[in-house]
């Protein structure tokens, strides 16, 4: 009798390998149009790494000498594209007979159901049905082809027809009507057939849009000396401090230790800020009168455009400032007499384009470049990723009392964050979208992410507990680009992973196809011997607080500037996309942290108990091959180095038919999802301050939350400096692993050849060397092991 084959729950949380249908064309070898078929050899497409879908594109230009309305004497035009069951209507204009229109309409080649496409301008009637004023008609078979990079169809003046056969002595209208894909211009921009439902606004919040970060730098403000600081109260000398407030930003200088009229600090302040520069520099000083109270003593706007930008670590003049102060002094009776108090405050200030504004996760860090372009170095590869298609979505809001589901996905990579169009009402959503980006190193992460579009305007119902218009997280993919090989086409499907206070859940799968293409495999090599920052963060590093206080502000900013933008992407969605919340306490990732610890000591503890093995002649003819081995090393001890550094190149090569296959994605039971208790979930959903209504518990409970954060990131830096050895032969980066069995087999051979005596002095000497010939930037052996990938990827 045959077993049925177990299931195990696990699986469904795997990666799982797809094979789509790349850049196929339509059937028989052709595309239809024209009349006839055309070869596929002259359809060309940029679009290799989707599935081709075809839509019918209609642009609406403009029509003119359009007739009036006999009773009104006017016209208010629109145009009506009709074809089959979808209408598709442009805006109106008010008693105009030459309007403009020129917008776009797509048909899914999949849903064309008619082989008639009509054209109908209308005179829009408020009381009555709206007035026709004729139409034109196109059959399906004698659609032209546009096959890019050909250049735009050029649109035609078409004469309205009022029946068929007859046409009418006044009226045209402007169109130009072809076949294409979705690598054509007009998609972006078009109105989709497949969104008829969506209305007013929420038209503009369905199509795909590419955004560009905001450029960011650091503003280095350094507070010096004050002079002539004078207190309201003349009997007594201030004591002061300096707060500096740019935009919601605001700092403060320590108070200065003594009661002077010229105190001194000599302090930095950092703050980010973006181009284009629109907040003013606001300083004031204020005097502390008592605990309870501060005193203003002065105050200063500074726009910033004045500051000096500083691209390395050359010095900045310091200038003097005076600071105002406005009051009223009263004089014979109700005449006033306006003073003016100013002192003088010393300041050295600049914008810093030498540094990377840390917008992101130090583990998921998509840009490693300098602010300043000038600074930036050839991009070394490109990676083109392809947005197939979701299936088995979940329903994220309700609406007519029916389920449903509006998703689009998210990119971000370096500066440039794309989002593809909503498909409207469809849990197995078909984008075939691709977007490409320059990569300037390939120890680099790009974030995909899957949104529930919530402002398509209508009655829909989300979640008790979402708040009101806000976008609904599906699920996340990371992708580290070193562990991809280079000119591969990636074809998988991804699940997608939250953890919900319910516990961790499978919400659909995301299809995804992606390639690494290198431009200079050896610029490539050569970056894994660069420090990873640029060089600024390492002659003038800031503090951890300072960091974490700037990577804050620095994704605020982000998600302001990305919500003004038309569609705007919105602040939840950056917020997801740039893992805000990464740093709050929480006990799973805890356990997962001190787990991952565990898990890279095994190898010791391993190593450990074969020895005891050995030791206990366990196995006889081990102990006796190890007994041979020690004796041979300790007559010829200059064969020890060479031994161990040949042992890893085999390891290597050995481990290479184990590579993994696929990147690696998030990892329920890395990440302690599967097993976690209730109560710990409960804490980790929990807001920040807790919502706890005891205010000894909310104090307790906060600050044991906030103080246990800090271990927990501990821990996580100490698995993942240990999971970068092992990622040192397990291939997961196929470039660093070859550069290291390389190595490793070089310095073999020099170590077989040269003296063990020479070798040990010239490392010792090497290693005691003077700090003259020392530099502050890490050297080559620490910067390839920072590029290492470590499995903090494949957590939630």
């Amino acid at each position: 009798m045959n077993s049925r084959p177990t299931f195990n729950p696990r699986d469904d949380f795997k990666i799982k390998d797809t094979k789509p249908r790349l850049g196929e064309q339509w059937p028989h070898g052709g595309v239809r149009g024209g009349g006839g078929w055309i070869s596929s050899d002259r359809v060309t497409s940029t679009y290799d790494l989707v599935e081709q879908m075809y839509f019918l594109y209609v642009r609406v230009v403009k029509a003119r000498d359009l007739p009036t309305n006999p009773v009104t004497g006017s016209c208010d035009p629109y145009v009506e594209v009709k074809l089959g069951n979808y209408k598709g209507k442009t805006q109106h204009f008010e008693k105009k007979t030459n309007p403009e229109w020129n917008q776009v309409f797509a048909f899914s080649k999949e849903k064309i159901q008619s082989s008639v496409l009509e054209v109908f301008v209308r005179d829009r009637e408020i009381a009555a049905r709206d007035d026709y004023l004729g139409k034109v008609v196109f059959e399906m078979d004698e659609v032209p082809i546009r096959v890019p990079p050909d250049s735009p169809l050029a649109p035609q003046w078409y004469r309205l027809e009022d029946r068929p056969g007859e046409r009418k002595v006044k009226g045209e209208v402007m169109l130009a009507v072809w076949m294409g894909t979705q690598a054509d211009e007009a998609f972006p921009e078009a109105w989709h057939s497949d969104a008829a439902s969506v209305h007013g606004e929420g038209v503009f919040s369905v199509r795909s849009k590419v955004y560009v970060s905001p450029k960011l730098w650091y503003l280095r403000v350094n507070v010096i000396e004050a002079q002539d600081v004078e207190s309201q109260d003349k009997s007594q000398l201030p004591q002061v401090f300096v707060k500096a407030q740019l935009g919601n930003q605001i700092l403060k200088t320590k108070l200065c230790p003594t009661q002077t009229t010229n105190p001194f600090w000599n302090e930095d302040l950092i703050f980010v800020v973006a181009e284009p520069f629109e907040e003013h520099l606001v300083l004031t000083v204020e005097n502390k009168v008592n605990p309870l109270k501060d005193e203003l003593v002065g105050r200063l706007s500074l726009p910033l455009h004045i500051f000096e930008r500083r691209l390395d670590h050359r010095p900045v003049h310091s200038r003097w400032f005076d600071l105002e102060k406005f009051g009223f002094e009263v004089l014979e009776g109700d005449r006033r007499k306006e003073l003016k108090f100013s002192t003088k405050i010393h300041l050295r200030a600049c914008l810093e384009g030498g540094y990377h504004v840390l917008d992101e996760s130090t583990m998921y860090i998509s840009d490693q470049r300098p602010t300043a372009r000038q600074l930036w170095k050839q991009p070394i590869g490109i990676l083109e990723v392809g947005f197939l298609s979701a299936r088995g979505l979940l329903p994220m809001k309700t609406k007519d009392g029916r389920g449903r589901t509006d998703a689009y996905c998210v990119a971000r990579y370096g500066q440039k964050w794309v989002r593809t169009r909503t498909v409207v009402e469809s849990f197995s959503p078909k984008w075939n979208e691709q977007y490409t980006w320059e990569v300037y190193d390939p120890c680099t992460v790009i974030t995909l992410g899957v949104f529930d579009n919530c402002h398509l305007g209508g009655n829909e119902k989300p979640p008790a507990g979402s708040g009101p218009g806000r976008d609904l997280r599906i699920g996340k993919v990371r992708i580290r680009l070193s562990t991809l090989e280079t000119d591969r086409i990636y074809t998988h499907s991804y699940p997608l992973i939250v953890l919900q206070p319910t516990g961790v859940k499978k919400v659909g799968e995301l299809q995804l196809a992606f390639r690494f293409t290198s431009l200079s495999l050896t610029h490539m090599i050569y970056l894994y011997s660069r420090p990873l920052l640029p060089k600024m963060h390492y002659l003038n590093p800031f503090t951890v607080r300072q960091l974490d206080s700037l990577r804050y502000q620095a994704m605020n900013i982000v998600g302001s500037r990305l919500g003004r933008a038309e569609p705007p992407l919105r602040k939840e969605v950056v917020e997801y996309m740039l893992d805000v919340d990464s740093h709050m306490w929480s006990m799973r990732r805890s356990k997962a942290n001190f787990f991952r610890i565990v898990t890279v000591l095994s190898g010791m503890i391993s190593m450990s108990k074969w020895l005891g093995d050995v030791c206990q002649w366990k196995n006889p003819i081990t102990t006796i091959l190890v007994h041979v081995l020690f004796c041979i090393l300790i007559c010829y001890p200059e064969l020890i180095l060479p031994t161990v550094f040949l042992y890893m190149f085999l390891i290597g090569i050995w481990n290479y038919w184990f590579r993994p296959r696929h990147p690696p994605h998030m990892d329920i039971k890395l990440s302690w999802a599967e097993a976690v208790h209730p109560d710990e979930l409960d804490e980790e959903f929990d807001t920040f301050p807790t919502s706890r209504p005891q205010d000894v518990v909310r104090m307790r409970y906060d600050r044991l939350r906030s103080a246990v954060g800090r271990i927990q990131t501990v821990a996580g830096d100490m698995a993942t400096q240990g999971e970068r050895f092992h990622a040192l032969l397990s291939w997961r980066d196929p470039r660093a692993t070859s550069v290291f069995i390389v190595f490793c087999l070089c310095v073999a051979v020099i170590l077989y050849v040269t003296p063990f005596k020479i070798i040990t002095m010239l490392t010792g000497l090497y290693l005691l060397r003077h700090p003259r010939f020392r530099s502050k930037l890490p050297s080559a052996p620490i910067n390839f092991f920072r590029r290492l990938p470590a499995r903090a990827d494949s957590m939630l």
